[in-house]
């Protein structure tokens, strides 16, 4: 299980170095001056344009700024923001802290409720609460994201007046404590809402067809024939072979989850990573760009990682085909 573990680990690595190279690669050849933005529009001496070019390293070669980035980010130092005249560290953390209170309860909502509804389902192969399960599960995943969340914020925020229709607190009240929480539940309904069902449906659909799967398969007619009851066959022999499946898409999901609210966000105009990661394309803010590139990509490997980590939990054969050679 160490040498498992050991092998995940280092890869993980390789991998995140190999994106980090090659995302600062990428936001360093893009059309566009990123001095522009540090200027403004307003005509001013080239000689000043030349000195803040140097001031940020912009006049070096590619191969040289990427040497000085990657000693920097080794140190923790993921640069200065051009627009926003600041580290980029914190301001990234700070927006992404805002998105995972997005994201989070409704991942974890997604992934509890798509495994009890694949459940059901499942047993219920053939009936009409299946098919009819198995329809909303490909509704959700169909309907486009934007779409949705302009049609709840068209009805709940604008027509009914029920939940405000963007930000994340309300900006004309100064609410503390409860209130404070209570305001931010509110703001949080409609946009977790349209995360919640379109992650859900994948789960759903992924899950449903593993327990289907599972349900024909010999061990389970082993379990039956010594007199398990189905309740006892599908949650000590089905459910747990057919996490495998359920287990990568969860994991998919979760590594996702600082960038896959971006449309949502910038629908509900919800302050988290989406709208800098927009913003920071707009003014071409590369230390801006490069670290969330590094943020995302550090969250997918290391979900990957945990997901690699929970087969070999639920899979023996998974710790035993990786043994360390002798």
């Amino acid at each position: 299980m160490r040498y498992y573990i050991a092998q995940r680990l280092f890869w993980s690595v390789v991998i995140v170095f190999g994106i980090v190279v090659v995302n600062f690669v990428l936001t360093r050849i893009v059309p566009g001056d990123p001095t522009t933005a540090l200027v403004g529009e307003f005509p001013v001496p080239q000689a000043y344009i030349d000195q803040i070019r140097h001031d940020f390293g912009l006049d070096q070669s590619i191969p040289a700024q990427l040497y000085y980035y990657l000693v920097h980010v080794a140190q923790g130092d993921l640069g200065f923001s051009f627009v926003g005249r600041q580290n980029v560290l914190p301001l990234i953390l700070r927006r992404a802290g805002v998105t995972l209170i997005l994201m989070l309860p409704s991942l974890t909502l997604a992934s509890i409720i798509g495994v009890l509804i694949a459940v059901r389902a499942a047993r219920r192969a053939g009936s009409s609460l299946n098919t009819f399960l198995t329809a909303l599960s490909l509704a959700g995943a169909s309907v486009p994201v934007f779409w949705l969340a302009q049609m709840l914020v068209m009805l709940f925020a604008v027509r009914l007046g029920w939940l405000p229709a963007q930000g994340m607190v309300s900006v004309r009240a100064n609410y503390t404590g409860l209130a404070y929480f209570l305001d931010l539940l509110r703001h949080l309904i409609l946009p977790s809402f349209c995360i919640t069902i379109f992650y859900l449906a994948i789960v759903v659909r992924v899950a449903r067809t593993s327990m289907l799967e599972m349900l024909h398969q010999d061990f389970v007619l082993t379990a039956r024939a010594k007199g398990l009851s189905e309740n006892q066959v599908v949650v000590r022999h089905v459910l747990r072979n057919a996490l495998i499946p359920v287990i990568t898409v969860i994991g998919y999901n979760f590594g996702y989850s600082l960038t896959g609210a971006i449309l949502t966000e910038t629908v509900f105009a919800w302050p988290g990573i989406g709208g800098l990661f927009v913003s920071s394309i707009h003014y071409q803010d590369f230390p801006v760009l490069s670290g969330i590139f590094l943020l995302a990509a550090t969250a997918v490997v290391a979900a990957n990682f945990i997901t690699d980590i929970l087969y070999a939990v639920v899979d023996p054969r998974v710790r035993v085909a990786t043994l360390k050679p002798a």
